[in-house]
């Protein structure tokens, strides 16, 4: 090879590893879900530090360490917001806030798309703790779905809530302690609506042996393992048409 084809040939190859240093030049095709839907992008909170609750996966099976293991997952805001990215759970960090001393939002973020999962939250978007939104993902995706096709036959197409965040006491009383409902801790299910058209509610469905009945205890039993307070119709009057489900301390299940 002649010194002036040599330099020739550097010089191309010097071009290329420089346009190789700069990153793709062509986007990667987008992932795409189980249910043909595209990959969400990484959350916000996705890629910080790995602590404790790292390992944790929201895919890993109900046992008795589930309500544990969640707790431990949200201990620090970056390992909770890492195990709701790498389940592809998409969690949008929302500015701290305080309407009353009591009544406070901290950690917390708006729930969107679940690319693991078939349904969808009703109303979109809700604003709860990065704990609680752990705990909800585990739910519908290790209780909620299985348990519909099991016992329904049919898939879950959205999941109908009554709300997160409210400023007020437990019950709604006038005075006492404040409802973990007033830390967008907890969140109340009304039912779910399914791929065949039928619509499964607390209010109408909880009582008696139907198939409805026998799904909608299925997950309030599977609810008792991971979230801290499960309370249904069961517990009294005033839960007579939702689940409380609350991702927190405690230990009370009816």
């Amino acid at each position: 090879m002649t010194s002036a084809r040599l330099l020739k040939s550097l010089l191309c190859c010097g071009v290329m590893l420089a346009a190789a240093g700069c990153g793709r030049l062509i986007p990667d095709a987008p992932r795409v879900g189980p249910y043909g839907q595209p990959s969400s992008p990484p959350s916000p909170w996705s890629g910080a530090g790995v602590g404790s609750g790292a390992a944790f996966s929201i895919d890993a099976p109900i046992d008795g360490g589930t309500r544990g293991a969640v707790a431990r997952a949200a201990m620090r805001p970056e390992d909770c917001a890492s195990v709701l990215g790498a389940a592809r759970v998409t969690f949008t960090p929302v500015p701290d806030r305080a309407n009353t001393e009591v009544c406070r939002i901290e950690r917390a973020g708006a729930l969107g798309a679940d690319y693991g999962v078939r349904s969808r939250m009703a109303p979109a978007q809700p604003v709860m703790t990065c704990r609680l939104a752990v705990a909800l993902s585990v739910w519908r995706r290790q209780s909620v779905e299985p348990a519909a096709m099991e016992i329904l036959g049919a898939r879950v197409d959205q999941i109908d809530h009554m709300g997160v965040y409210a400023c007020r006491n437990v019950n709604s009383a006038a005075t006492g302690r404040p409802s973990a409902h007033a830390r967008a801790a907890a969140i109340d299910i009304a039912g779910v609506r399914l791929s065949d058209g039928r619509r499964i509610t607390i209010s109408n469905d909880w009582h008696g042996n139907t198939p409805e009945a026998r799904f909608l205890r299925r997950i309030r039993d599977d609810a008792c393992a991971i979230f801290g307070t499960t309370l249904s119709p069961d517990y009294n009057r005033l839960h007579d048409d939702h689940l409380h489900l609350e991702a927190e301390d405690g230990r009370l299940c009816s």
